[in-house]
């Protein structure tokens, strides 16, 4: 089962950074994908129009399967964890088929002071029968090579490539903007102008994403493109 966000969701950030994240990251990726993360260039909300994390906003998304109702449920919490330096925003993301949780996940994101969202990490469990059955797609950044991504550019433009994680056999999640003036409705509303982008990963051949931004809101579409399309709705936004 998906993990929501991420996986199968550049501005200035330095010439340097730059480079680095619009590079072809996915060739010889272990060797030359190396983000300098100075924890000085980072702040402490996640305010970016078209990923705003603010905590104590809860997310629902669902789709209809050929297994039955898939449900995730997305919570933007009041936790941080410190990685490399940096104080992340800890959201979880529970994920059911019809209403037996399949996956927990815990991911770990922060902005810098561009606007750029960077991903740092995960702690995931895969559940059987309500027990805990792997860890598969967990990783932290800073350990055993693993190396931090881009989940939401600060200002997407259409053809832009970045690397939104990196643990080699591990966390290899690639996204790219394909356009800015999307037309989108789902069961929670009608969009227009949201950010497209097409996300894959080489550890899983033939999957691809299509994801779909709203300004202040989020993500509100993900169109799963392996096979029959799947579509990932936003069906409630909830704040505390």
């Amino acid at each position: 089962m998906r993990r929501l966000w991420l996986g199968i969701g550049i501005g200035a950030i330095g010439t340097a950074m730059l480079a680095v994240c619009l590079a072809p990251a996915w060739a010889d990726a272990d060797k030359t994908y190396n983000p300098v993360i100075d924890p000085a260039n980072f702040v402490s909300v996640i305010d970016n129009p078209y990923f705003p994390l603010t905590p104590g906003t809860t997310f629902t998304y669902e789709a209809e399967t050929a297994d039955g109702l898939e449900r995730d449920v997305v919570s933007v919490t009041h936790d941080t964890k410190v990685i490399l330096g940096v104080t992340c925003i800890a959201v979880t993301d529970q994920s059911t088929l019809d209403g037996v949780i399949e996956e927990d996940t815990v991911d770990w994101y922060a902005q810098d002071i561009d606007g750029n969202v960077w991903y740092f990490g995960e702690d995931t469990k895969q559940y059987e029968n309500g027990e805990v059955v792997g860890t598969v797609g967990s990783w932290e950044a800073g350990m055993n090579g693993a190396q931090p991504g881009i989940v939401m550019q600060a200002d997407p433009q259409p053809g832009a490539s970045y690397r939104q994680e990196f643990l080699a056999g591990v966390a290899e999640d690639m996204g790219k903007v394909l356009r800015l003036n999307a037309r989108v409705s789902v069961e929670w509303g009608d969009f227009d102008s949201c950010l497209k982008t097409k996300e894959w990963s080489p550890l899983e051949p033939g999957a691809v994403e299509q994801k779909y931004y709203a300004q202040g809101v989020g993500l509100v579409l993900i169109e799963e493109l392996k096979g029959k399309t799947v579509r990932v709705e936003l069906v409630d936004v909830t704040t505390e």
